[in-house]
């Protein structure tokens, strides 16, 4: 291009900025790394003052250029774009490196300023004394400075009450989160900082102010369903099951009536907060739930606080979300409320046993024995891992044996529950015979398991879980069947389940 010329930088520099501007606010998404664009802004600088910088890093770039370029109508327009190179760090994450550019322009304008007070937020300090340059007459801009400084205030704010969230530090965390509150940012962000507030007072133990942050933030946005997600689980914190399950219920109806969308933003403002904050632990706190989630939450609350009917007529919507198609319903990444759908068969099967609809309930466990038989080896041999690979082998083979072997436990162990439940559902509706047949394929179940040594002592620690649900399950296998034994008049047989059941459980 033309070789840069110091009177017609101001004007150059004026119109990348207002370019970058229009770039970043198209983006419509997280702006990540550097403006090249800065960069070449900077060197452009250099150039027609004679000066390089072409091995220089940013940072060293912006030094070099606020510390030595001295021209007054210069000023003005670098102010500007080191506004918007703050605007691409705060998206980076980079704080240390914004505060670094705003001590250079401080320095800049008035060398002998003295620093922030004791205690005081170096980076909200710095941005709030920075002197936003007037507006030239030459051209204007899509997007002033004054603005831009007040985003990069909310948006410094809000990021670093996220760290501090994130670190457990709660009490600087809420004061940082309650300064973001009152900046400059759409109804949407405003939204989601109550949120975030919430969700900080909720993790200080302080429920009811949780409650109000969380409340403002649906009056502000009712759109905001994360905040309506939290309030739920903090009624739940309280034992406040009425107005939990109102909740839910609400969250369902929501999420049924608009799934949730990428909402619209403010249009009037190219360089938003909601642009420059996009960290995983805010993705985290305003993760939507999938209305699979909130069914089988309102299931899983009902059939807890003694609700059967009301659980039984949720688990059987959350069934029936299943045979709609399994990958369309049902979240399964590990983000996911959810537990493993046959543990959620087994839970419904409960329910209905419990609502005395013991036929439906055996259906119900059958689709788990069904869809889990061809997922057990015939023999299951549960040892010290030290038998089964010597620590040269690596850590690959031995985390691969243990996920592989965990897996077959829960298959077994969902089957053996099945069959288990099916007793107890043959047992209610007075068919004894059909109820000792199913404890016994219960238990003949749990004989394919090899134990090895001590449970407690030799046991692979990720494995323990699953081996002590099944000895409950053959505990509990035991008691149904001795006790149909005695309702049949076979005392003897009875007796022997009983002593079984003893040895597993002396207590």
């Amino acid at each position: 291009g033309l070789p840069a010329a110091l009177p017609t930088l101001p004007l150059e520099l004026t119109v990348l900025y207002n370019l970058l501007l229009f770039t970043m606010g198209a983006s419509d998404s997280a702006i990540e790394g550097e403006a090249e664009g800065i960069r070449q802004g900077l060197l452009r600088v250099l150039e027609a003052c004679g000066a390089s910088g072409q091995d220089l890093s940013t940072e060293e770039l912006w030094q070099k250029v606020l510390q030595e370029v001295t021209v007054e109508e210069l000023q003005a327009p670098l102010q500007r774009l080191a506004a918007l190179q703050a605007a691409w760090w705060l998206a980076a994450s980079r704080l240390g490196s914004t505060a670094g550019l705003f001590r250079l322009l401080r320095n800049a304008e008035d060398p002998g300023r003295a620093l922030c007070s004791e205690g005081e937020n170096e980076l909200l300090s710095l941005l709030k004394a920075w002197r936003v340059p007037a507006e030239g007459t030459s051209l204007p801009l899509v997007q002033s400075a004054e603005d831009l400084k007040e985003i990069l205030c909310t948006t410094a704010a809000f990021l670093q009450g996220l760290q501090e969230l994130e670190t457990g530090n709660f009490p600087n965390a809420l004061s940082l989160l309650q300064e973001a509150a009152g900046g400059f940012c759409s109804k949407r962000v405003l939204a989601q900082i109550y949120t975030c507030l919430g969700c900080c007072a909720q993790q200080m133990g302080k429920p009811q102010t949780a409650l109000q942050h969380l409340k403002w933030a649906l009056k502000v946005d009712f759109q905001c369903l994360p905040a309506l997600s939290h309030a739920a689980a903090v009624y739940h914190e309280l034992g406040e099951t009425d107005v939990e399950l109102q909740a839910l219920a609400l969250l369902y109806e929501a999420l049924e009536k608009n799934p949730p969308t990428a909402a619209s933003s403010s249009p009037y403002f190219l360089i938003r907060t909601e642009l420059l904050v996009r960290t995983p632990i805010l993705a985290s706190l305003l993760h939507h739930h999938h209305p699979s989630e909130v069914k089988y939450l309102l299931a899983q609350r009902c059939l807890q606080d003694g609700r059967v009917a009301d659980a039984v007529e949720h688990y059987l919507d959350f069934l029936a979300l299943l045979q709609e198609g399994l990958q369309e319903q049902v979240p399964l990444d590990s983000s996911s409320a959810l537990p493993r759908i046959p543990e959620v068969f087994l839970e419904a099967a409960s329910a209905l046993e419990q609502a005395g609809r013991h036929q439906d309930a055996i259906t119900v466990c059958e689709e788990v024995i069904s869809r889990t038989t061809y997922l057990i080896p015939r023999m299951l041999r549960v040892e010290r891992l030290e038998q089964q690979a010597c620590p040269s082998s690596g850590t690959g083979l031995v985390g691969g044996l243990l996920s592989q072997k965990k897996e077959s436990l829960c298959c077994l162990a969902w089957r053996a529950a099945g069959y288990l439940h099916q007793g107890w559902a043959w047992a209610k509706l007075g068919e004894s015979k059909e109820a000792v047949t199913q404890f016994s394929r219960c238990l003949c179940d749990l004989l394919q398991v090899q134990l090895y040594g001590s449970v407690c002592l030799s046991m692979p620690e990720s494995l323990l879980p699953e081996v002590e649900v099944l000895q409950k399950i053959r505990l509990l296998s035991l008691s149904g069947r001795g006790a149909q034994f005695l309702e049949m008049g076979r005392h003897k047989e009875a007796l022997l389940d009983f002593q079984h059941g003893l040895q597993i459980s002396p207590g």
